[in-house]
């Protein structure tokens, strides 16, 4: 099955469409794209679907996403200092790094930091990873 499938997108709850939008846009570069009563946020040819105000995710989820409640990982491409310094520059503060992690490419360096709703943001980059690359 190897090549046969390939991650497309998951959901994240936003209680603030205003809010989440502008987050998102700025601090991880998302295009806001509108979809239905809500939005989604596009990384290239990856997605996050939201849960938030006016969306209704039933039938399909079971529960909905509640805010707060998700843990992302987002590649960050050079020194994990300019992450820091970029998160610095929107006024967040990481609650968690630089700290070595391994990733879906290997050993990487990781900051922590959370979105407007709470929901745990990381960024890892494996330019200044530790050890030698996969």
């Amino acid at each position: 099955m190897a090549g046969k499938i390939a991650f497309d997108h998951c959901v994240v709850h936003v209680s603030d469409f205003t809010r989440s939008n502008a987050f998102y846009a700025a601090v991880l570069g998302a295009e806001v794209v509108p979809v239905g009563a809500g939005f989604a946020y596009r990384f290239g040819d990856r997605q996050l679907n939201l849960h938030g105000p006016g969306v209704d995710p039933v039938p399909v989820a079971r529960l909905p996403v509640a805010p707060g409640n998700s843990d992302l990982c987002f590649r960050w491409n050079g020194p994990i200092s300019e992450a820091a310094a970029h998160l610095a520059a929107h006024g967040i503060t990481p609650e968690l790094g630089p700290v070595p992690r391994f990733g879906a490419l290997g050993r990487g360096t990781s900051l922590y930091f959370r979105d407007p709703d709470g929901s745990l943001l990381e960024f890892i980059s494996y330019d200044d990873a530790p050890g030698e690359q996969p």
